[in-house]
């Protein structure tokens, strides 16, 4: 609620009828011009600054605020817990083997978001320090944007950005209007119109503003940028709408200058407060890798139970206590037998607890980081004409654009170019073509509705935006600017067939500028130009589908002039070649041309006032103004004579047809949800190849379920889906009405059963599914209740405008196109490409590898931490279960961190197992990796029994080897440590060559970080071996490996062991080649 108070006493506290119901309203005294002395009580307001704040440290909070969160993921927080214990009680492991590989995943996760945060205090600093023009005391002052408060008087120049929400005062143009685009708000490049204040509109030098004594009441900050503003009272209560209202971050276009005075500043700003975090999308490996840390979690506590019940079984004879090396004292000895229990469980957990790997999330989150930046260095999907490449937003789902199985999109900008151009028209069941000769005097008046009922502006300058337009031969000339591409066409069309429109102000002039192509001068374009004064625009909206303007002629004639869709045009005429017009619009449907109709009405003197008396009563209405305009406008547009309609064609974008085409091959259903009307839509479908030849296309709409009710239509289509068997080709049309009625079913649908189900039965059988007539919600409705159906598929929505965003975010994959309706959709997506034709190389190439080479990551994880500790378990039945670590400190900490890392690392970043010429040739190999095949229950079963055969192999082999016979060439035995060192030395090997066996793309790279990796690991056991480090109070490991390496045996076991090892890896790729290989291991390349 906004209300702005001005009268002969300025602060005489007048008040509107109803305003005493108002509340919770803020009072703003424009140019901070406080009630002189004997006014009402002055109650001084504060407000925040106009500083905009979207980081989410300070330097004083990182530190405790990022540990907070961390801590918050579970499995961080059951490593702090694993260290607190290790501090705590006597643990066989020193706390440096947990905390070291805790400290490095918080440390590196820490600087990560530390720096994403700077980047963000840096854009927040450029806003903040914007220059901006204050009117103050009659003069303009220069100040940074951040010290903008409620109150003051702002000036606003051309092409500048509104710095926090603003109330038009009064601007440069005569009419008090001003133009504005909002695309940083909702997308739309559309230049709007925006409203000064009726009684401020003649202020317009700062002298003037300055003089200004009214003060504003208006109600708190909220988000919705859409709702209007409520009752201004100048004098007289005049409600104002958004119309008034000029939000943050919109631009002021084709204006050159405006006062507005500011209302709400910084944080409370519309902008801010609809500044959201995105919904946490979670990839189904991400789901996958925690099931099985869950799993690992229960296998951990159960060696840890095992353990401890075993010791104490071993200790209940007499003869077997516990080893007296471990210096129990009498104390520890008679503590209760479950405390002492509870302890050795702690203590079993702390030995095994490596199991779980913590290195794994920080490699995860460095393979997506890192592997995101592929796709933002692709040369094929850099687009020249726009000079953008593709856009990485969030790297979380790099691997789920190789599981989609849905893809949901947009036509008009994706589909197609959203590049109108004016094909024809049909006046009075007449078709012509841009420069035909002209005859009728009805064609007059439709080519004056072309001319004027619309949104467009004529631009002079020869730059806007920063990109040249009107230049002709060399010299400035004017073009158009528009809010809708449609509108810009139909004129330009008019100028071709010489009927050109100027405009200046309130007035419009249509005069001819001759036509192309010899054609002659229409009789009635002779006497122009002809001069036309704007009295009404009845808006356009998406629920009555129709704009309207009421013009005045120089000969005073006034005429409505309504344009809009089919559906909503033909209702409310009452003459005219109706089923004329109405064939000739059906067949440019089919054609996949977009088309519109037009018609007037001739108003009298008396029937102007009585439109202007019903609009100006509703819109000041005082409440319920919208729908008060809505009632008005549908008694205002009827009794129309239809003039003809239009046809603009939005030719389908290049490769469109093959990257649908492709994503059939590759198993994907591919559904495009539009606003379009079903003809235009269809024949969209059927040149994008949605619609193959052998498609039986079925149709679930409004004029079906007329015929019969929507309960019989679904059984019949389900009957016609299921009888049909598998080898039927079929697709689905469905209009937004029919969604509505099948996604929210009346009385009837209690007893028929529910809607739903029956629908997505359909949908299941259906290759394609084309939903037309579509507003935004239902798109986000359609993407919601596939990914709520039983199969729980893998959805990915595209789009290019603000319409599209819900669905973006709705769905799993977001991806946004680069085009012609503003960049919401590229900003509120997950990825952002130039054209619809990349999508299928981020999805068949990108997609493939992302998924292939985070599974092996992840499944490699778990195996190589099975190898790890599972004998150390077993080792525990030869030591009497005292908890002896069977392999050094350094080794514990470094193995995920340094000897392992590395490898997999570079793996699951290069590797390639299929060429890219293949991948794009064969779209039928991403179905190899569908639903998620390589993560699958048997796949992580097979994988953690191959870890326990190579740690057995591991341990019993060292143990077999060398029983009775471990002797140096001194003559020495081996000890329990060399023990130890050469099971970690035949791990060591043993995984890395497994990743070798398993790598098919070879590069200088993986050689170097693989042999480096294994000659790191050499050098640093003969330098943590082979030197006395003082920071170390006792050296257990001192000359162990030396001695290990100077052995025969332990060369000869180590070499058997890793080929034992080895062995089953080695037969299981013979034998599937040789009974069938996979496409996936057939395919792939030769190795370079």
């Amino acid at each position: 609620m906004c209300v702005l108070t001005r009268s002969l006493n300025p602060f005489s506290g007048g008040q509107c009828a109803g305003e005493e119901d108002w509340v919770d309203n803020r009072t703003v005294y424009i140019g901070h011009k406080e009630p002189p002395p004997g006014a009402e009580a002055y109650i001084p307001q504060r407000y925040p600054d106009n500083r905009i704040v979207s980081s989410k440290y300070t330097f004083w909070n990182f530190v405790p605020k990022n540990l907070f969160e961390q801590f918050r993921r579970i499995a961080n927080f059951y490593f702090l817990i694993i260290f607190l214990v290790q501090l705590i009680i006597d643990t066989p492991t020193s706390p440096i083997t947990s905390g070291l590989p805790l400290f490095f995943v918080i440390t590196v996760t820490a600087i990560k978001q530390g720096y994403e945060d700077w980047l963000r205090h840096k854009a927040d600093n450029s806003v903040n320090q914007c220059p901006v023009h204050e009117v103050q005391h009659g003069k303009v002052v220069r100040k940074q944007s951040r010290k903008i408060r409620v109150g003051d008087v702002m000036l606003i120049k051309e092409n500048e950005t509104f710095p926090c929400d603003l109330i038009l005062l009064s601007s440069s143009r005569d009419d008090g209007t001003c133009f504005v685009t909002t695309a940083s708000l909702d997308g739309e490049s559309s230049h709007k119109t925006y409203y000064a204040v009726q009684d401020t509109k003649a202020y317009t030098t700062e002298e003037e503003v300055d003089s200004i004594k009214a003060t504003i009441e208006c109600e708190q900050p909220q988000p919705d940028l859409y709702k209007s503003v409520q009752p201004l009272c100048l004098c007289v209560c005049e409600p104002l709408g958004s119309e008034n209202l000029l939000l943050r971050g919109a631009t002021l276009k084709n204006t050159a200058y405006i006062y507005a005075v500011a209302i709400y500043t910084g944080m409370e700003t519309k902008m801010a407060l609809n500044y959201q975090t995105k919904t946490q999308k979670r990839s189904a490996v991400e789901k996958s890798m925690n099931a099985y840390l869950v799993v690992y979690l229960c296998i951990l506590i159960g060696k840890a139970f095992i353990n401890t019940v075993l010791k104490y079984v071993w200790q209940a004879d007499p003869n077997q206590d516990e080893p007296w090396y471990n210096n129990r004292t009498d104390a520890e000895k008679e503590r209760h037998i479950v405390i002492r229990a509870f302890t050795d469980f702690l203590a079993y957990m702390v030995l095994f607890n490596y199991i779980i790997p913590v290195s794994m999330y920080v490699t995860v989150e460095m393979q997506k980081f890192l592997g995101s930046y592929f796709i933002m260095w692709d040369d094929d999907m850099y687009d020249k004409e726009l000079g953008e490449s593709a856009v990485v937003n969030t790297s979380d789902l790099n691997e789920e654009l190789g599981q989609v199985e849905y893809v949901f999109t947009d036509k008009t900008g994706t589909l197609t170019e959203n590049n109108m151009e004016f094909i024809e028209c049909c006046v009075d069941g007449h078709v012509y073509v841009p420069q035909a000769i002209l005859k009728l005097s009805l064609e007059e008046l439709f080519f004056r509705a072309l001319c004027l009922c619309h949104t467009v502006q004529v631009k002079e300058e020869e730059t806007v935006d920063g990109i040249k337009h009107g230049l002709h031969s060399g010299r400035p000339s004017s073009f158009y600017i528009s809010s809708s591409p449609d509108e810009v066409a139909l004129v330009e069309g008019m100028k071709r067939s010489g009927v050109t429109r100027t405009h200046t102000h309130t007035h419009t002039h249509t005069h001819s500028g001759g036509l192309r192509g010899g054609a002659s001068v229409p009789p009635w374009l002779k006497k122009c130009p002809q001069e036309f004064e704007l009295l009404e625009v009845l808006t356009f909206d998406s629920v009555r589908r129709r704009m309207s303007v009421i013009v005045r002629a120089s000969t005073g004639e006034v005429y409505l002039f309504c344009k809009g869709a089919d559906s909503s045009i033909f209702p409310r005429v009452v003459s005219g070649k109706v089923e004329e017009v109405k064939d000739r619009v059906e067949h440019n449907a089919i054609e996949g041309l977009r088309t519109l109709c037009v018609a007037y009405r001739a108003l009298t003197p008396e029937q102007y006032e009585e439109t202007y008396r019903l609009l100006n009563e509703a819109r000041l209405a005082l409440h319920d103004r919208d729908r008060r305009l809505a009632e008005a406008y549908d008694q205002i547009e009827t009794q129309l004579v239809l003039l003809g309609a239009t046809a603009v064609e939005d030719r389908l974008q290049e490769e469109a047809a093959d990257t649908v085409e492709s994503l059939h091959q590759a198993g994907m259903k591919v559904w495009v949800l539009t606003g379009d009307k079903m003809e235009t839509a269809a024949a969209t479908c059927y040149a994008s190849k949605l619609f193959r030849r052998g498609t039986r296309v079925l149709e679930l709409t409004t004029k079906r379920t007329e015929e019969q009710s929507l309960h019989d239509a679904l059984f019949d289509l389900s009957r016609t889906v299921l009888l049909s068997g598998e080898c039927s080709d079929f697709g689905l049309i469905i209009d937004g009405a029919t969604l509505s009625a099948v996604l929210q079913p009346g009385p009837e649908a209690s007893s028929a059963g529910d809607y739903k189900e029956i629908f997505l039965e359909i949908c299941r059988n259906c290759s394609a599914v084309l939903c037309c007539r579509m507003a935004p919600l239902q798109k986000a409705q359609i993407v919601k209740l596939i990914k709520a159906s039983k199969e729980h598929p893998i959805t990915l929505a595209i789009g290019d405008g603000a319409n599209d965003v819900s669905m973006i975010l709705e769905a799993h994959v977001g991806i946004g196109i680069m085009g012609k309706e503003g960049r919401q959709a590229a900003r509120n997506s997950d990825y952002a490409i130039p054209k619809f034709k990349h999508l299928k190389k981020m999805l068949l190439v990108h997609g493939h590898y992302y998924y292939i080479r985070i599974s092996e990551l992840v499944q490699y994880f778990f195996y190589k931490n099975v190898c790890f500790i599972f004998p150390q378990f077993l080792y525990q039945f030869f030591c009497g279960f005292s908890q002896q670590p069977l392999y050094d400190t350094a080794y514990l900490t470094l193995y995920n961190i340094s000897f392992t890392s590395l490898p997999i690392l570079l793996y699951s970043l290069m590797e390639q197992h299929i060429n890219i010429d293949i991948l794009r040739k064969d779209p039928t190999l991403y179905r190899d990796i569908s639903k998620n095949c390589l993560l699958r229950w048997p796949i992580f079963i097979y994988w953690t029994i191959l870890g326990v055969y190579d740690a057995m192999v591991m341990f019993f082999g060292a143990y077999f080897l060398f029983d009775n016979t471990t002797f140096t060439s001194n003559g020495q035995m081996f000890g329990n440590w060399t023990f130890g060192t050469l099971v970690f030395t035949v791990l060591v090997f043993t995984v890395t060559f497994k990743l070798v066996l398993d790598t098919h793309y070879w590069t200088w790279i993986n050689h170097f970080v693989i042999w480096g990796s294994l000659i790191f690991f050499v050098v640093f056991s003969l330098l943590w071996g082979g030197i006395i480090w003082p920071f170390l109070n006792y050296q257990r490991m001192y000359y162990v490996f030396m001695q290990m390496l100077s052995s025969g045996p332990a060369w000869l076991s180590i070499i058997l062991l890793i080929t034992a090892g080895l062995l089953p890896d080695v037969v299981k790729k013979v034998i599937c080649r040789a009974l069938g290989p996979l496409a996936t291991i057939t395919s792939r390349p030769s190795l370079t």
